[in-house]
């Protein structure tokens, strides 16, 4: 009676152990989808939308964009969608050919800030 009463108590352990793992990677913000796309060659974009996986604070999520140089290209603030609270955008003005890059941070709705880079190219 006693080992199986130990062998339970491993397994709800174990399941306890698991479900934090859960929710802590849970509460991470990650990008879904890009537009445009990291590494993509594509015509002077009007916009750098990002969809995350789950929704953001906007007070604390941003998005920028940079020429080659280093010098922000954005046209206006970065904005969290109202009525999609996982898609962060920035419109752009009329870039030139070249080389960008988009950096982004994201907080979620519970405070959790993950960030990252990415280049696109415009042809």
């Amino acid at each position: 009676m006693w080992r199986v009463s130990a062998r339970m108590g491993r397994v709800i352990a174990s399941c306890g152990v698991c479900m934090m793992f859960a929710a802590t990677a849970s509460a991470h913000v990650f990008p879904k989808h890009q537009d445009p796309g990291a590494g993509a060659s594509v015509s002077a974009p009007k916009e750098v939308r990002i969809q995350f996986d789950g929704p953001l604070e906007p007070a604390f999520s941003t998005l920028t964009v940079t020429d080659g140089n280093g010098k922000d290209v954005e046209a206006a603030k970065s904005a969290v969608d109202a009525a999609h609270p996982d898609v962060m955008s920035v419109a752009l003005p009329s870039l030139t050919p070249g080389h960008y890059a988009v950096h982004w941070a994201a907080v979620a709705a519970d405070g959790h800030r993950t960030h990252g880079d990415y280049t696109f190219e415009v042809k």
